[in-house]
């Protein structure tokens, strides 16, 4: 009999599958031990990496943050690669958008005062935070005190139920905001046009409903599953972004691989496996067959021995409902029960470049563009301005990509997100222009802010903008929910899954073997990428884990390590 070197096929080039063969690579090459091959359906390596320009800035289209320095791989490499310092800016170099330096702004032009903005921005950090089980007696004995007593009291009242009988992060969020009515007394409120003091609690906490939906990619809170939130785990230290661009890191892991190993275009529409008793031995001519048969796109075939699938979830989302398939025979029920129950949202970025009007009005007491928090009202509400497109109405912030850009950024999340992408530029830039002159109303500023005063101390004085509409010259967004190669943006546990379904998102096909001769080969198809991660799923680092988790688990297979 012909033996062969065992064949991996590592389906998708971004962090995940690049990490796995970087690994397979790197402790095998010199043995020549594998044939590895990582063949990728786009133009590009990254996956949702995606570092690109737009206005002469650097911009991410897809993954932006380093979550946590503290142990994080992703921050490793950055260091050892020299990508954490550039001589150029680079998106939000100035940190991530704090609170307390922001300019919060209701509809109608009203800019809030710290007293009225920061008592919910508390009540709802406490909220989270004892959802995240971040809870410490520092915290209880700290002048917050009270929010962490009503936080506990609304995870104990909460009641409403998801279909499986889970709490919702959303629900638990709004009996938390309940709780801190009824421990209030009705506060009249004066030259604040039509908001009330309840009103603007209700804006304000929804403002920061819709910055969590973006951190997790839940269209609605409602459907994110409240006890999951605990398991989820963060790296500590800040979180910052790399100056080089997020796809520095991904280039460093492919540098290792030897030309032609990553092949580009190369979609593969369908994956043949064995369940079942398979004869790998071809009685006809002695070879070995290799139980795992790849078709792609252009209709050629690869056979392989072992497949490591890092595909997005939405793209298996929509391979266990296609009829055709992408697996044949089809994943067996456990797997399909879990990729069903799991969730995965569509987040989106706009990139606006202010027109050159605006850059000429800058004077000696601007810093330019401001970081603004926006506040709404209800998108069902009579007090709502009509001009404002119901898609900008569940955004929550515009600030430039550092201070002194001429690029804004804007996040969209939800059916908003899918909208954005259907939407012509011709549109975004009308209903974006309206929406924030609404905010930047000359009549409401002018009484709160002077040539010569920070509004709410951030060092950017709106007053540059006075009477002038905003204006974009151009815009550039990104498109993940439509985008066949991922149908999405990151995963989440949605209300009904947990993080079992986590774990059964990384177990390898076929989920045992026997060892009689004529036994299913063990290991055919592995899953990699952030929703096989049960800690740190949605996250770059979290796929990294799972690469080197699958690359592990291959070499342990054939006793490397």
């Amino acid at each position: 009999m012909v033996v062969k070197k065992p064949r991996i096929v590592i389906i998708g080039a971004g962090m995940a599958g690049l990490t796995a063969a970087n690994k397979l690579h790197t402790c095998t090459a010199s043995k020549d031990l594998f044939e590895l091959c990582v063949v990728e359906g786009g133009n590009r390596i990254g996956g949702r990496i995606y570092t690109s320009h737009f206005g002469g800035d650097q911009i991410e289209m897809g993954a932006t943050w380093i979550h946590g320095i503290g142990g994080s791989p992703v921050h490793k490499i950055a260091q050892q690669i020299h990508a954490l310092d550039s001589h150029k800016p680079w998106e939000c170099m100035d940190g991530n958008g704090n609170w307390d330096e922001a300019t919060t702004i209701a509809e109608g032009g009203f800019v809030l005062h710290h007293s009225i903005v920061d008592p919910i921005t508390k009540l709802f950090k406490c909220l989270m935070d004892h959802a995240q089980g971040k809870l410490s007696e520092e915290s209880a004995k700290s002048d917050l005190n009270s929010c962490y007593k009503l936080a506990s009291k609304a995870s104990k009242m909460s009641t409403t139920k998801g279909e499986s009988g889970s709490l919702s992060v959303g629900s638990y969020l709004r009996q938390g905001l309940d709780a801190y009515w009824d421990s209030r007394k009705e506060e009249e409120l004066k030259g604040y046009g039509k908001w009330s003091r309840k009103l603007l609690d209700e804006a304000i906490f929804a403002m920061h409903e819709n910055t969590q939906r973006t951190y997790t990619s839940a269209g609605d809170l409602l459907s994110l599953d409240y006890c999951a939130e605990s398991e989820y785990q963060m790296f500590p230290g800040e979180e910052i972004t790399i100056a080089k661009g997020y796809l520095s890191i991904v280039e460093s892991l492919a540098s290792v691989l030897p030309p032609g190993l990553v092949q580009l275009g190369r979609k593969v529409t369908r994956i043949e496996w064995q369940p079942e008793r398979y004869d790998v031995v071809n009685l006809e001519n002695g070879t070995w067959d290799r139980p795992v048969k790849l078709h792609f796109c252009d209709g050629s075939i690869m056979f392989a021995d072992h497949v490591i699938v890092t595909v997005s979830l939405g793209v298996l989302k929509a391979a266990i409902s296609d009829d055709s398939g992408m697996f044949h025979p089809p994943l067996p029920p456990f797997k399909v029960e879990a990729i069903s129950r799991l969730g995965f949202g569509v987040v989106n970025k706009l990139f606006m470049q202010l027109s050159p009007t605006h850059d000429e009005a800058k004077d000696e007491h601007s810093n330019g563009f401001p970081f603004l928090q926006m506040v709404f009202h209800s998108p069902h509400s009579e007090l709502r301005l009509k001009k404002i497109p119901w898609w900008m109405r569940r955004t929550a912030t515009l600030c430039p990509l550092y201070n002194n850009s001429s690029v804004l950024l804007t996040w969209f999340a939800g059916e908003e997100a899918l909208a954005l992408e259907s939407l012509k530029d011709e549109e975004i830039i009308k209903g974006v222009s309206d929406t924030f002159s609404s905010f930047l109303s000359h009549s409401h500023l002018q009484k709160r802010a002077s040539p010569h005063k920070h509004c709410n101390g951030n060092g950017n004085s709106l007053v540059n903008y006075h009477g002038n509409e905003v204006k974009f010259s151009k815009i550039s967004k990104t498109q993940w929910g439509t985008d066949p190669l991922f149908l999405g943006s990151y995963s989440h546990v949605a209300v009904g899954s947990s993080g079992d379904d986590l774990d059964t998102m990384a177990e390898p096909l076929p989920k045992s073997s026997s060892c009689q001769p004529c036994a299913s080969p063990p290991l055919q198809i592995l899953f990699a990428g952030e929703a096989t991660h049960r800690t740190h799923y949605s996250t770059t680092h979290g796929a990294y884990f799972s690469g080197l988790r699958e690359a592990n688990r291959l070499l342990q297979h054939y006793s490397l390590c």
